[in-house]
């Protein structure tokens, strides 16, 4: 199965190289599955049902989120219709919606796609690796699902990469996402389990993760918060991991970092580019 995973879209600038790329990707480089993390994509902070939709038209097949989940108050309301829309699962009991969900690929086959969120430097929701660890039993890797992508959106690398550890041989792929920064670290693991500390943003670099620069400078350097965070409006970088794996196993067998687009160096996988 080929797989692509889109790091956190940021603002409008984020959607606009999704809707501009990504369709070119999938036909390019015959995706089977592609995940895009949405939840900076309405103004930096959440996501709205339209632009749910539009990820969806650019032939995203999953959505996941993270801490800025409800930012826009109606995804609280309209995650109950929307299958592919996947919020942390380690969020409280009763929150709206789902941390995983089973997805029909492009080519037949099942995937499951799977969202938590860290614990560490950021608000302690219930253990990650817990809620975890039940959904990959639930639906073991090519028993039930022919592929598994976690989506660990946390803020500390080292317990990104215990979530990888702790799912290697058990996922296809785990990749975390939040710092918009991406790492240089993908690779496959001992398992055969394919990891990445940071996918990565899919918006404009020339900022501070994603914002105008002004704003963060000034608090950095004063303190006192003067105005709202804006996204950078400039070209922006998609960025992500791309990953082909077994069809006998589910497991990775061939990874790799994907940036195009914007300011940073590209990045594209060799194994899918002639």
């Amino acid at each position: 199965m080929r797989i692509l995973f889109v790091g956190d879209v940021v603002g409008k600038t984020g959607r606009t190289a999704v809707a501009e790329l990504l369709p070119g990707m999938i036909r390019d480089w015959a995706l089977d599955l592609v995940v895009v993390n949405g939840e900076n994509s309405a103004g930096g902070f959440g996501i709205t049902e339209a632009i749910y939709q539009e990820f969806l038209d650019a032939g995203a097949d999953a959505i996941t989120l993270g801490n800025h989940s409800w930012d826009q108050r109606e995804a609280l309301v309209f995650i109950e219709r929307a299958p592919k829309l996947i919020r942390p699962v380690n969020f409280p009991k009763g929150t709206p919606g789902r941390g995983a969900a089973l997805i029909d690929t492009k080519t037949g086959k099942r995937a499951l796609v799977v969202n938590a969120i860290g614990r560490v430097f950021m608000t302690p929701f219930d253990d990650p690796f817990a809620a975890i660890s039940r959904e990959l039993e639930s639906c073991p890797l090519h028993e039930a699902a022919d592929a598994i992508v976690v989506d660990f959106h946390g803020e500390a690398s080292s317990e990104k990469q215990g979530i990888g550890f702790f799912c290697d041989g058990r996922a296809s792929l785990v990749v975390g996402t939040h710092t918009h920064v991406p790492t240089a670290d993908h690779q496959i693991l001992a398992g055969g389990t394919a990891y990445m500390t940071d996918a990565g943003m899919t918006g404009d670099y020339d900022s501070i993760i994603g914002m105008q620069k002004e704003e963060p400078l000034r608090r950095f350097t004063s303190g006192i918060p003067s105005g709202r965070f804006e996204p950078a409006n400039g070209t922006a970088t998609l960025s992500g991991i791309a990953v082909e794996t077994d069809d006998s196993t589910g497991l990775a067998l061939k990874v790799a970092p994907v940036r195009t687009g914007g300011r940073l160096e590209p990045a594209l996988p060799g194994f899918w580019v002639s």
